[in-house]
């Protein structure tokens, strides 16, 4: 039996932030490859790239771009495993000059300038989630590049009109 050739389809503009983010370190992208190739540990990847290669897993994980399953070790123990979900990815959406130079800017921002406000926003945001809007007001951003922001982080996700905290090893 042959695997499902699955396509990634891309509708929301800010989803682009991800997508272009997901390969953007030599790390990431041997990671992404490791799973194309077969199902990979979290361990093994942690042995061979560190902590870079558990956060690329982890990112990988929140943008739906591996699929995950349990196997167990050789001391009996359950171990989550990736294997890459996609082999294409379709890119069908529109947004305004301004959305699309939001997105691009967020995804483009320099690493230490993106930590600072990925901080300030992780800090603000309750165990319940927080409603998005106090962000934009707050921080002087529009709602793409928040959504941006938020879609570019291994930490935080948008579900409805909130931001949530993200716990990668659930």
């Amino acid at each position: 039996m042959f695997p499902m050739k699955r396509i990634k389809v891309i509708n929301e503009p800010t989803d682009l932030v991800a997508l272009l983010r997901a390969m953007d370190t030599p790390v990431k992208k041997d990671v992404f490859q490791e799973t194309s190739n077969g199902w990979v540990s979290l361990k093994s990847m942690e042995e061979k790239y560190g902590k870079e290669g558990v956060e690329a897993l982890n990112f990988f994980e929140k943008l739906h771009l591996v699929e995950t399953s349990w196997q167990i070790d050789s001391q009996f123990n359950k171990e989550k495993i990736y294997h890459s979900y996609y082999v294409s990815v379709h890119i069908n959406t529109s947004a305004s000059i301004t959305e699309i130079s939001d997105i691009l800017y967020i995804t483009q921002m320099d690493e230490k300038t993106y930590q600072e406000l990925e901080q300030k926003i992780y800090d603000r945001v309750s165990d319940e989630g927080t409603f998005s809007g106090e962000f934009i007001k707050d921080m002087e951003l529009t709602p793409t590049m928040l959504k941006s922001l938020v879609k570019r982080s291994g930490r935080l996700a948008i579900k409805g009109h909130r931001i949530e905290r993200i716990n990668p090893t659930e």
